[in-house]
């Protein structure tokens, strides 16, 4: 072997050797529906992740829905609280025809139910009960968008139980007063 073609040889060794990588790849890629983007379409618990970190934020909310001469009252019912990502958004425009807020006939909603996407974000949702004078708090909140759901009936007037929902920002760890 000549001189010259040792040293060719060598060069391409050497740069060949160049674009091997030397440190670990690292995990694989998560498998899909797992990880990347939120998404709307696909249920990520990730995507709640900022909703479980205590925050200094606060709802204080009261009913006052009326319909008609019909008054509305929410007392010893559940209201929960869910945060906001684009899985949850999507679930709430599809379940009350908005993402902002709503008071629909509660048989509407569950109607809509088997449409909205389905997925386990009962880890991340926190509930409370609405006491006697119709309002209800929750505390420790992390800095974000939720939304405030309960069933309210009627007290006078008759009329269907009301499926109430509205979103609600929480902003530098601020109290925030709302009425349903």
């Amino acid at each position: 072997m000549t001189p010259t073609r040792l040293l060719l040889i060598s060069a391409a060794l050497i740069g060949l050797s160049a674009c091997a990588t030397t440190a670990p790849m690292g995990p694989p890629p998560p498998p899909p529906g797992v990880g990347g983007p939120p998404s709307a379409g696909v249920f990520r618990p990730g995507d709640f992740s900022w909703s479980a970190v205590p925050g200094k934020g606060r709802i204080d909310g009261k009913m006052t829905f009326r319909s008609g001469v019909s008054r509305y009252t929410c007392a010893g019912a559940g209201v929960v609280l869910t945060p906001e990502t684009l899985w949850t958004r999507r679930r709430m425009t599809i379940l009350y025809n908005s993402p902002d807020r709503a008071a629909l006939p509660a048989e509407q909603v569950r109607a809509r139910t088997p449409s909205a996407p389905s997925g386990d974000y009962s880890a991340f949702v926190r509930r409370t009960t609405c006491d006697a004078a119709d309002h209800f708090s929750f505390q420790g909140l992390a800095n974000g968008a939720w939304f405030v759901i309960t069933v309210a009936k009627p007290v006078s007037g008759g009329g269907p139980d009301m499926a109430i929902m509205r979103r609600v920002e929480i902003r530098q760890g601020k109290a925030v007063a709302i009425e349903l």
